[in-house]
């Protein structure tokens, strides 16, 4: 009678697990392990399955990762969420012990080395961080709007950031501000998302055009202020709905430029920062007094944000000098500000001329030169979507690409589905992950955006980065497929 029960309980796992995603799962990690063996092939005849081979290592590490994906399957959904805390906690001591054991390795203290084996804990530490949010938000009552809450969901992935940093490893850290998709789709205001772009293109175009002069103050800060500006007035038309505070602030705005323009002619010309000081806090005095007329509360806030703009606008140039030497070096490739393509552009200018060598249909399987001549460095790890551009061509890139779509499209559907909000924060923090690393990555492989060294989900060679991918996903499987039974718990 038990081993019956057992049968039936086996049989209604299997038909409740969603399979779509576990045969995108198997596709795309047999297809990561045949691009690593294409990126390390040198013709000297080695096996794909050759343990000597990094595909071949790939390999064994999938085979591993199916054994943890059917284990995460048989446990109980409940022992996620009811171990959720102790799991996060013991993964914030294996990140702090990472800081002292851990070897130095290329700069790093994030690999502890277990004999033959090294593992990142951080890569773990992801599915660990997600249960965390997906436990706090499981909490009865729970409503992100209140203060206390909110700042108990930043701490809990706050600290693994510290750690990983701790740790110099940078690039690791930043996924986990991925988190803030999760707290956006789950009440926190549009507004921090909306700050948080704002601090992004002013940091980028201070940057940018730092180099020249306009009204005796640098290019990007003019352009920044003009920027500010716009968006103080696009906060009073459609934020705040005030069409008269707007309408006099662009009258405001208006009348400064004409007298710059009518001062300038006569041969008198003003600097900068007094123009925009005086014109920026005049608007800000007015909207002051007048807010008393219209929404006191979001005529303050779009005050608050210029002031804030402008501070942010003056600590750019010291956060970007906090920055370590190469960090500075990547980020002015990166936005073009200097080439260096024998340092610190030399990675990326090589993939770009690998993928574009690929053309539409590409070199064929093993036949990319760029891969085998290894004049992209990392190409079996974090660079190797430039080898399936290489050999595949556009066709085989976009298949990626579009392989990744429809992955994290059934997450997203997954989280949709579920009727506990522990199941739906879970599964969002996921799909947050997938994108993160995914944009990142092809950013960073086309040149769009630093190199951070941030792995490709389940194509970048490693055993840490493959595991803690499939730990996420399954975990997300198995409480997706008990769903149905979540009245009974």
């Amino acid at each position: 009678m038990e081993l019956r029960s057992t049968n039936e309980s086996n049989n209604t796992l299997l038909r409740s697990i969603d399979w779509l995603t576990v045969i995108l799962y198997l596709i795309m990690v047999v297809a990561g392990a045949v691009s690593i063996y294409a990126a390390s092939y040198d013709y000297d005849g080695a096996s794909m399955f050759a343990f000597s081979e990094f595909s071949g290592k790939q390999f064994l590490w999938i085979g591993l990762s199916f054994v943890i994906g059917f284990s995460l399957l048989l446990i109980d959904r409940r022992v996620y969420e009811a171990y959720a805390y102790p799991i996060y906690g013991v993964m914030v001591l294996l990140l702090a012990a990472t800081i002292v054991v851990a070897p130095n390795i290329k700069g790093s203290h994030s690999w502890l080395v277990l004999g033959p084996v090294s593992l990142q804990p951080a890569e773990f530490a992801k599915f660990a961080t997600s249960l965390a949010l997906a436990k706090l938000f499981s909490t009865y009552n729970f409503s992100l709007k209140e203060r206390r809450n909110f700042l108990r969901a930043v701490a809990i992935i706050v600290v693994p950031i510290l750690l990983i940093i701790l740790q110099n490893e940078t690039g690791s850290a930043l996924v986990y501000m991925s988190f803030i998709l999760v707290l956006y789709r789950e009440g926190m205001s549009g507004f921090v998302l909306y700050a948080g772009l704002c601090m992004i293109v002013y940091f980028v175009v201070a940057l940018k055009f730092s180099a020249t002069l306009t009204m005796g103050i640098s290019t990007g800060a003019f352009i920044v202020f003009v920027i500010i500006m716009v968006l103080i007035l696009a906060m009073l038309f459609i934020y705040c709905r005030s069409f008269i505070l707007g309408r006099n602030v662009s009258l405001g705005y208006m009348g400064a430029a004409l007298l710059v323009v009518g001062l300038h002619f006569l041969g008198v010309d003003i600097n900068g920062y007094v123009f925009f000081f005086t014109v920026i806090g005049a608007s800000l005095i007015y909207l002051l007094i007048g807010m008393f007329h219209d929404d006191l509360k979001k005529v303050l806030i779009t005050v608050i944000f210029a002031v804030a703009s402008i501070v942010f606008l003056f600590t750019v140039n010291f956060a970007f000098s906090k920055l370590q030497p190469h960090q500075q070096m990547r980020i002015k490739v990166t936005l073009g500000i200097e080439q260096d393509l024998r340092g610190a552009g030399y990675n990326v200018n090589q993939s770009k001329i690998a993928i574009g060598s690929g053309g539409l249909w590409g070199k064929g399987f093993l036949n990319g030169t760029q891969t085998k001549l290894k004049y992209v460095p990392e190409q079996h790890t974090d660079f190797i979507y430039c080898t399936i551009g290489e050999e595949e061509g556009f066709w085989g890139s976009a298949g990626v690409l579009l392989l990744f779509l429809i992955l994290i499209l059934r997450i997203i559907t997954i989280a949709e589905r579920q009727h506990t909000a522990f199941g739906r924060v879970y599964a969002y923090c996921v799909a947050s992950i997938f994108i993160f690393h995914l944009c990142i990555n092809v950013g960073m492989v086309l040149g769009l955006c630093p190199v951070i060294g941030i792995p490709l989900p389940f194509f970048s060679y490693g055993g840490s980065s493959l595991w803690g991918f499939t730990f996420l996903l399954f975990i997300l499987l198995r409480i997706d497929a008990a769903r149905k039974d979540y009245g009974a718990w």
